[in-house]
């Protein structure tokens, strides 16, 4: 027996610099539970937490769970295959890979979101993207 999945239309993604956990569960539509255990599972994806622990999403790692959702559900790869597959495209194998500094982080995560991008091949607003990469680099050097 035979099944085929077909790949879900989800929502564009609004431009904003933060997105919540039930905010995301919606964009990429998995539940809320699910995001959190592939955070366990996926050491690219790292939301900010705020106050009493509150995730807070930004748009690279909207897109990262979108590659994730499809890697996983629509063309059928384990957690395992999933995340060789993510380190392969961003050519950083986090185990051998260690940053030198915050700004070497900086420089491996925007290369991984360009390769989500171009992965996903979606209508992206490079100028935000840009932006919130920029954004971040200041948030680190201060």
């Amino acid at each position: 027996m035979t099944t085929t999945v077909e790949k879900v239309v989800l929502p564009p993604i609004p431009a904003k610099r933060y997105f919540t956990i039930g905010e995301v569960s919606e964009l990429c539509g998995v539940k809320p539970h699910v995001l959190r255990y592939w955070e366990q599972e996926f050491t690219q994806l790292r939301p900010v937490k705020r106050r009493g622990n509150r995730r807070y999403y930004q748009h690279h790692e909207v897109l990262l769970i979108r590659r994730i959702r499809e890697l996983l559900y629509e063309q059928g790869f384990t957690i395992n295959g999933a995340r060789n597959r993510l380190d392969a495209r961003g050519g950083v194998i986090e185990e051998v890979a260690v940053p030198q500094s915050a700004n070497d982080a900086v420089v491996e995560e925007a290369a991984d979101v360009a390769g989500e991008v171009a992965a996903q091949q979606e209508a992206v607003d490079v100028d935000q993207l840009r932006k919130d990469l920029l954004g971040i680099i200041d948030l680190l050097r201060r």
